[in-house]
């Protein structure tokens, strides 16, 4: 475990120790989790794929449904296409 001292500077801006950057990834313009526990806060990094799966967790989809709404779609278009 590594402990480092740093400074928080205006509008609350900390920088973290390019050791501890260079040893995780962190990048210019990479997006950080932050977590805060009781007097502690904790930073996490995240690839995008942790990102990607998160969010399709939330998003539903009835293939059932799917069908059902092209058929209707095709349908609709077959006869306008017909007249």
């Amino acid at each position: 475990m590594y402990i480092f001292r740093v400074r928080v500077g205006k509008r609350g801006v900390i920088v973290i120790p390019k050791e501890i950057r260079d040893s995780l990834g962190i990048k210019e313009g990479m997006v950080l989790e932050l977590e805060v526990r009781e007097d502690k806060i904790i930073l996490k990094t995240k690839d995008l794929w942790s990102i990607l799966r998160e969010r399709g967790r939330k998003i539903s989809f009835n293939i059932d449904e799917a069908e059902r709404e092209i058929d209707m779609e095709e349908e609709e278009w077959l006869r306008r296409f017909q007249q």
